[in-house]
């Protein structure tokens, strides 16, 4: 076991693990087209934008229900809630319900996520040196039939997610959700994430050590900022 003091490296999902493949618009214009929508470069974009915004005004996914099928229905309406707002910004079409069943059940499994590079190599070198990992992410249900489809789920010792934990990121109460699954304190967990606000602030909040991961070389002015999961193995051996 490493000398750290971290004993438990927890990771965001999509954008940090994992990602769409294409785009949201790839995926939800591919899907639309039975229904008669005619993919183009600016339906592309406007729906592009139109997602960005919807996701930005929804409500946290954290559901106060406790029986398995209650969730999945609040995680399935709070979905609908956002494709629809896609579409009533670029333009609703006929048979909008049954359209999003097929999309909503399209991101189930692995088909339309893809690993980044360096994912699988990463979690090996750092599960190898003793180091025991999880997930917190604002996901719902399906991240379990996903993790299990790109080969993920043996690597993690916990998964905590929104919809389950009844409470999302950055609040502080799912970083402490994940930390009880792990028994340790919060200093002894770092949180490696690629949202400023809920993974690197609100791990921070928490207690947790954050470090965030910049993909899109940002610029970020914060220290604890890495480019891609292939600089993590060198930063928790100078902790």
């Amino acid at each position: 076991m490493s000398n750290s003091s971290i004993k438990v490296v927890y990771f965001d999902a999509a954008g940090t693990l994992f990602h769409i493949k294409g785009s949201v618009a790839d995926v939800y214009l591919h899907y639309a087209e039975q229904y008669g929508i005619k993919p183009s470069p600016g339906l592309k974009q406007a729906v592009n934008a139109a997602f960005r915004q919807a996701f930005r005004d929804a409500p946290p996914p954290a559901f106060a229900v406790s029986k398995i099928e209650e969730l999945k229905q609040c995680e399935r309406l709070w979905w609908f809630d956002i494709v629809h707002a896609v579409f009533y910004r670029v333009g609703m079409f006929e048979g909008f319900d049954d359209y999003f069943e097929e999309v909503f059940e399209a991101f189930s499994g692995g088909r339309h996520w893809a690993l980044y590079p360096e994912t699988l190599s990463v979690l090996r070198e750092i599960k190898s040196k003793g180091y025991e990992l999880g997930i917190i992410s604002n996901f719902d249900t399906r991240l379990f039939s996903i993790l299990g489809e790109l080969n993920l789920r043996e690597y993690f010792d916990s998964i905590t997610i929104s919809s389950l934990a009844r409470s999302a990121k950055p609040a502080r109460q799912i970083f402490e959700y994940a930390l009880s699954q792990h028994v340790i304190d919060p200093e002894e967990g770092l949180h490696v994430g690629d949202s400023v606000r809920e993974d690197w602030e609100g791990a921070r909040q928490a207690n947790l050590k954050a470090l965030l991961i910049d993909r899109d070389n940002d610029d970020s002015p914060r220290a604890d900022c890495i480019r891609d999961l292939t600089e993590l193995p060198s930063f928790l051996s100078h902790l």
